[in-house]
Order: structure tokens, then sequence, then C-alpha cells
């Protein structure tokens, strides 16, 4: 599995990796309007951990699931509202 996890723009190592995973649960799973501490990004390609490190998603900061519509979730992430896709919250470990 080639997985990347950031951490403030530096990737995790592999162990680090399985011990976030185990405890982590990811956006899909998250209940609307709940704050919300990202503890990583799990994705398997980094274009998409890259697309979701530049809208805010990196460990210690603060996200907010507002809604979620079909299979798109709108979040806040520092007073910026933005719309993803179910592949790109199942990447966002909380």
């Amino acid at each position: 599995m080639n997985s990347s996890i950031f951490n403030n723009s530096l990737a995790l190592s592999s162990a680090d990796l399985l011990t976030t995973q185990a405890t982590a649960q990811n956006l899909s799973q998250a209940k609307v309007n709940q704050d919300y501490v990202i503890k990583g990004v799990d994705a398997g390609d980094s274009a998409i951990a890259n697309f979701l490190f530049t809208l805010g998603c990196f460990k210690g900061e603060t996200i907010t699931l507002i809604s979620i519509l079909s299979e798109s979730y709108v979040i806040s992430i520092k007073d910026a509202r933005y719309s993803i896709g179910s592949d790109l919250a199942q990447a966002v470990l909380i």
C-alpha cells in the first residue's frame, strides 16, 4: 500500500501510519456540524494527498463537516468552505 500521511508537509513513517489508521476514523464517518482535529491524510495517491494539503488538511488542523449532499461533503477549514467527494473525505483521518 502506497499511502501518505502528511504532518505539516512531512510524511509520517510507516509505523506512525499504521498507528494513526488504527486509532482514527475518516471524515466520511463524521457527524455534521461538529469540529474535528485532523490526525492525518491517508491517500493511496500522492496527488490526492497534495491536493488535500493545499486545502489545509494536515495534522493538527481543525475541520468541520458542514453538510453531506449525495456524494459531496461540504467542509470548513480555516474559515473557508470546500466541497469534496467521498473518496477525498475517506482520505482525511480525524
